[in-house]
C-alpha cells in the first residue's frame, strides 16, 4: 500500500486454459492506472500426444511461467458448459493444472467466467475474440495485437484481475472495518 491508502502495483498472471493451446500473459498494475505487459505467450501441447503426458506438458510450462513471471495473484478462465463435452474437459483438466500450480506455491487464484471479463475489458459481456484483443492492444499500449488469440485472452484475464481485485480488496476491507466497529455478538 501507498502512503495515502492506495494499493501497489499487483503483478497478475492470466491462463486461458486449453490442452493445445494454454494462453499464459501477466500483466502489472492498479486499478485506475496504465498496466504494463510483463509477458505473453501460449504453452502447447501435441493433439496426438497421450492425455496424461499433455497434462504434464502444462504443468511443467506453468511452472516455468510462474518460476519466470513471479505473480502475487493467478488468474484463471472459469470453465463454462459448452455443447462440446470433450472440449470443456480438456479445458477444465488445464485449468486444475494451473489452479493446481498457482495453489502448491500459496498464490491467490481467481476464477473469471468469460463473459466478466469481456465485459470488464470491452464493456459488453458478448464481445468477440477481436473486441477483446484490440481493446487488450490498446490498454498495454501495444503495436499489435498478441497472437494467437489465447494469448490475448489470458492477457485480457490477468487486466480484469487487476481491475475487479482491486475493487474485491476494497470491499472486503470496508467490510472488514465496519465489522470491527460493529461486531456481532
Amino acid at each position: 500500500m501507498f502512503g495515502d491508502g492506495r494499493a501497489g502495483p499487483v503483478r497478475v498472471m492470466g491462463v486461458d486454459p486449453g490442452l493445445t493451446r494454454c494462453g499464459v500473459g501477466a500483466v502489472e498494475g492498479r486499478p485506475g492506472a496504465p498496466l504494463s505487459l510483463v509477458a505473453v505467450g501460449v504453452v502447447r501441447t501435441g493433439a496426438d500426444e497421450e492425455l496424461g503426458a499433455r497434462l504434464v506438458g502444462i504443468e511443467a510450462g506453468i511452472e516455468r511461467w510462474l518460476d519466470e513471471i513471479r505473480p502475487d495473484a493467478v488468474a484463471v478462465e472459469r470453465v463454462f458448459s459448452q455443447h462440446n463435452v470433450r472440449t470443456v474437459m480438456g479445458t477444465a483438466q488445464a485449468a486444475g493444472i494451473a489452479i493446481l500450480c498457482a495453489a502448491r506455491r500459496g498464490l491467490p487464484v481467481a476464477l473469471h467466467t468469460p463473459s466478466e471479463v469481456k465485459a470488464a475489458i470491452t464493456g459488453s459481456g458478448t464481445a468477440d475474440k477481436k473486441q477483446v484483443g484490440t481493446m487488450v492492444t490498446r490498454l498495454l499500449r501495444l503495436a499489435e495485437m498478441p497472437k494467437p488469440a489465447d494469448a490475448a485472452d489470458a492477457l485480457a484475464l490477468a487486466i480484469c484481475h487487476v481491475w475487479r481485485g482491486g475493487a474485491q480488496h476494497r470491499l472486503s476491507q470496508a467490510l472488514s472495518r465496519a465489522t470491527r466497529r460493529n461486531p456481532t455478538r
